[in-house]
């Protein structure tokens, strides 16, 4: 049980279901600043009924969310259970100045048309998450556009150069004699506004996001408000075990994906691993997931486990059906089996080199990919194994194979 100070008890009774608020919002969590004020609001908020104003803020930066989005979404849909207001806002006015969190260069800004692109299927996505009925969607353009110069200018007399470079990614790129351009330190600031705009109680975002959480905590200050709790979560660890989940170093799993792929790539995770994504990603009790472990811990197969997680995971952005099927298809395929439902490709140009069929047929992102899955023993035609890169694939129709988990029925004319 936490401890609670006095203070924080000193105005509203802390009751078990306050505590047990407490406990939801911990869950998995990195930090939670400040916790005597959080439970507080939530004592307020049960002993008047208001709901708690709870943000996230997400910048459409590109178009598909992934399950290391959905960390913080998930925390977003527990606080919603409970009865608070949750606020998704689509960063369409920060996009264009370009988040430099973790970056140890300028980060490029979007065009309006891409963010209006990216945006389209942002809130779709979350949708599989948070309750759409429930949701209060905020575009940060409402606010920041009117804004203007002047409004720019007052607002960046609120927070000193010093306090900007406090920020560790700014301070690493200073010493480094990296550039760091003036627009960067308007990012925070922005962010910062965006809770004063929405006198928000909660804001929730990544370990990388802590510094701009805090700005808007000192704005809210600034403007006369009851500054804004923060939450950070963990940055979930991609398929690779080693870096976070993200796009771009291909270890993610979009909620979009297939039933099968998405089953198959959450059965490819490390045993040890399995259990920060049942922290984060599931909504089984804790209780629960403590049982698992202490079963293993006495001989039970982890991958017993591993399918559960992967079967809620699948029903959540698919259905309970598609969760069964996905699991009969992947132990199908450990029994070296084919599925059924695998994508037909027709192409021209035979003889094809297999890198080209393999990048042509979209089973690899590029002939690099390609080579690398054929060097190491990855790439099957028929159930055999190819092993030369120079191989050149005739006329006829063939059941190409990449990896585990990546089929198709390949005609090549």
């Amino acid at each position: 049980m936490t401890e609670v100070s006095p203070a924080a008890a000193a105005k509203y009774p802390l009751t078990p279901s306050v505590m047990r608020a407490l406990e939801v919002t911990r869950r998995g969590c990195d930090e939670l600043l400040i916790e005597s004020e959080w439970l507080q609001k939530l004592a307020r908020s049960e002993a008047t009924g208001v709901p708690l104003r709870i943000k996230l803020g997400l910048d459409p930066t590109a178009p598909d969310i992934h399950l290391g989005h959905t960390v913080v979404l998930n925390k977003l849909r527990q606080l919603q259970d409970l009865g608070h207001q949750v606020i998704f806002l689509i960063g369409d006015f920060t996009s264009t100045i370009g988040d430099p969190s973790g970056r140890n260069a300028t980060r490029p800004p979007l065009t309006r048309e891409q963010i209006e692109a990216n945006a389209q299927t942002y809130y779709r996505q979350a949708s599989l998450v948070l309750d759409p009925s429930k949701t209060e969607i905020r575009y940060n353009s409402e606010w920041s556009d009117p804004l203007g110069a002047r409004g720019m200018i007052q607002l960046a007399a609120k927070y000193t150069v010093a306090r900007m470079m406090e920020r560790d990614d700014f301070t690493k790129r200073f010493r480094s004699g990296i550039p760091i351009s003036v627009h960067e330190f308007l990012y925070p600031l922005m962010q910062g506004y965006d809770s004063v705009a929405l006198k928000s109680d909660l804001e929730l975002g990544g370990t990388d996001q802590k510094f701009n959480l805090l700005v808007g905590r000192e704005l809210q200050k600034e403007y006369g408000q009851e500054p804004q709790c923060i939450l950070t979560m963990p940055l979930l660890v991609g398929l690779d075990g080693v870096e976070k989940m993200s796009k771009s170093k291909n270890n993610y799993i979009g909620v979009t994906e297939a039933p099968n792929d998405m089953f198959g790539k959450l059965m490819s995770i490390s045993d040890d691993l399995m259990w920060q994504y049942f922290t984060l990603l599931s909504f089984r009790p804790m209780s629960e997931i403590d049982l698992m472990k202490e079963e293993i811990a006495l001989g039970r197969n982890p991958r017993d486990c591993k399918v559960a997680l992967a079967q809620e995971i699948v029903t959540r952005f698919h259905s309970a059906a598609d969760a069964e099927k996905a699991l009969e298809d992947f132990n199908h395929r450990a029994r070296g089996g084919v599925p059924d439902d695998i994508p037909s490709v027709s192409l021209a140009g035979a003889p094809l080199g297999i890198a080209q069929l393999l990048k042509q047929a979209n089973l690899v992102p590029s002939t690099s990919e390609a080579n690398r899955n054929i060097e190491q023993g990855g790439v099957k035609i028929d159930g055999a194994v190819v092993g030369d890169k120079a191989t050149k694939v005739a006329a006829g129709t063939y059941v190409v194979q990449v990896g585990k988990r990546r089929f198709a029925r390949v005609t090549l004319a």
